[in-house]
């Protein structure tokens, strides 16, 4: 077995991980949610109140690349355990 296959058996293994990882990173963003939305509408309650505070809801932003290549992952993962799953039902 090649390191590529044993990486997704592995993955495969930890999927749940995975998805608790996305959950987490989904939840994070809703206070980044409410302080953009205040900077749209300017009305100063959260945003531009301490810059330090305004850096890191604005970085929060950055650990969404964390969870798009998860679901990307997740998303290859799924497709390779049907593709299969469709072959040994073939050749049975």
């Amino acid at each position: 077995m090649n390191i590529w296959n044993k990486f997704w058996n592995w993955y495969e293994n930890k999927i749940l991980g995975s998805i608790v990882i996305i959950a987490i990173i989904q939840f994070i963003q809703v206070p980044h949610m409410v302080w953009n939305a205040d900077i749209m509408l300017e009305a100063g309650m959260i945003s531009r109140v301490h810059p330090i505070i305004d850096w890191f809801l604005y970085g929060v932003d950055l650990i969404e690349i964390i969870s798009i290549v998860n679901v990307g992952m997740i998303m290859f993962s799924l497709v390779k355990k049907r593709r299969k799953e469709k072959k040994q039902i073939k050749t049975n």
